[in-house]
């Protein structure tokens, strides 16, 4: 071989060795990176995921950020999801991470869909300086105890036990900042519902979890012992859910924890599968001697929550109260629609059974109206509400209050992956695995869903100002329009004539 050819070979051994230096070192720099990120995804409190799944819960947001395009030509557009789609869940985590909702170029959503709703703006709109904030209600004025908030967006019925520690912890502590309540749902009073130090309304499920005795009966005893809480401001009798009327709560036993269990007075590790109804409320007559029952022993404002199927059971309700004397006349009504949600529900029921608030709550608001019950009992209104619109929209059929689960677990971060009736939740809301849970820091959400009620509520007002009222609470039906199958729209009042109060 010529000196050429050696000196040739010899750039060849020395181009390959610097390869492989600098391929080394690339190797070496990339293990660094992918420990240093490892080191700070797991002690980061911010995003749920990544401090759960380390370093691989960086590729959810690079392909969420390549779905964007994707879906522009492939795929679900923003207003197509369901349950939410993704417009409702982008608006909730902009607003629990106090981020502008301004958004540009033109509304995504199509405007001419039957039932669409629109609301009538006032061309003298309300000035700022004008505006006034939502008015205070007092429910049950009559009880030794009423009590009276301002609070307009409140957190609906989930059970500590559905949901994680942590999870309820943020939730109340979020609600104590916030100005709002927070429901217990079905399981009772946990010590994480009072740690965080909000207003709590203690919902009596058909097991009566946290009230009853050994045999599943009410106990008094009980029920004063939870009313004693100066924190534990309403009770609401549980009769049914929209997502699955006619059926009870359902906690598998992997979620049945030796605290669980004794919180609400079941066996540890067993299916917690409630009864599809209180087997001691068969009627109506049972259902206002209970209400008046539990208001006696606690002093404290009673309702109860249901979904109706119709106008005909209300009619037999509101008759027997008028004939028996508002005193067992329960202190408000809590509607859910069919279109609630539910941490596990048979589909049946899902898909098929009840009315959507979306015309159940006409139905109520009249009814109580006609029998003259309206100013006695007040309405919350419950199910897939959480945006400022459905706000706005239930403030106009004539709800005093707005009550939301499912927006709060956004708020907390949920994202969907539909594992709630599992112990495998992503984001650490609906599981007891320690690991899991680790991704959600209770400090860090709070301060989401304190930002998520304070930024609905104000945009809320917008609606409101544009309508020419000076506060949410104003709203009326003749301030909306709802589209018809024909194409133009017609007005509230005039497709859902209100009837006034006798």
């Amino acid at each position: 071989m010529n000196e050429t050819g050696i000196a040739n070979e010899g750039f060849l051994y020395g181009a390959l060795e610097v390869f492989a230096v600098i391929l080394l070192l690339l190797l070496g720099g990339l293990l660094v990176a992918v420990i240093v990120t490892y080191i700070y995804d797991v002690t980061q409190t911010k995003t749920a995921i990544r401090r759960n799944y380390p370093v691989i819960g960086h590729f959810r947001y690079f392909f969420e950020h390549l779905g964007e395009f994707f879906r522009q030509y492939f795929f679900a557009m923003d207003r197509e999801e369901l349950p939410f789609n993704r417009a409702q869940r982008a608006w909730v985590y902009r607003a629990c991470k106090d981020l502008p909702n301004t958004v540009a170029f033109g509304s995504t959503r199509d405007i001419r869909r039957p039932g669409s709703i629109l609301f009538v703006n006032c061309p003298f709109p309300t000035l700022g300086e004008d505006a006034v904030p939502p008015h205070a209600i007092t429910i049950g004025e009559d009880c030794p105890h009423p009590y009276t908030t301002d609070s307009l967006f409140n957190i609906s019925g989930m059970s500590y036990g559905a949901l994680s520690k942590p999870a309820v912890l943020a939730l109340s502590m979020g609600a104590k900042r916030a100005g709002c309540w927070i429901n217990t749902g079905e399981g009772g009073v946990s010590p994480y519902h009072i740690e965080g130090g909000a207003d709590i309304v203690f919902q009596i499920g058909t097991a009566k979890n946290g009230v009853r005795d050994l045999e599943g009966n009410l106990n008094d005893d009980k029920l004063r012992d939870v009313a004693a809480n100066p924190q534990v401001k309403m009770f609401e009798i549980k009769l049914s859910q929209g997502a699955k009327p006619g059926k009870g709560g359902i906690l598998p036993g992997g979620k049945v924890t030796p605290e669980i269990a004794e919180i609400r007075g079941i066996t540890v590790g067993t299916d917690a599968i409630s009864p599809n109804r209180h087997v001691d409320i068969c009627n109506n007559n049972d259902l206002l001697d209970m209400i008046k029952r539990v208001r006696d022993v606690t002093g404290k404002p009673v309702g109860f929550k249901t979904v109706i199927g119709g106008p005909h059971w209300l009619e037999q309700l509101f008759t027997e109260i008028n004939k028996r004397g508002v005193a067992y006349a329960p202190d408000f009504i809590t509607l859910d629609g069919s279109d609630g949600g539910t941490g596990a529900a048979p589909m049946p029921l899902i898909d098929a059974v009840g009315l959507s608030l979306r015309e159940s709550l006409y139905i109520l608001v009249d009814k109580l109206n006609v029998y003259g019950l309206r100013k006695r009992i007040k309405v919350v209104a419950s199910g897939k509400l959480i945006t400022p619109a459905d706000i706005a929209w239930a403030l106009c059929v004539g709800a005093d209050f707005v009550a939301s689960a499912r927006g709060f677990m956004f708020a907390l971060g949920c994202i969907q992956a539909l594992q709630c009736n599992k112990n495998s939740c992503p984001t650490g809301i609906t599981t007891h695995d320690p690991k899991l849970q680790q991704g959600l820091v209770p400090e860090v959400k709070a301060q989401r869903v304190t930002n998520y009620v304070g930024h609905l509520v104000h945009e809320v007002g917008v609606i409101a100002h544009s309508c020419g009222v000076k506060s949410p609470r104003d709203l009326r039906r003749h301030h909306a329009r709802i589209v018809t199958a024909d194409g133009p729209s017609v007005a509230l009042d005039e497709r859902f004539p209100p009837v006034k109060a006798c």
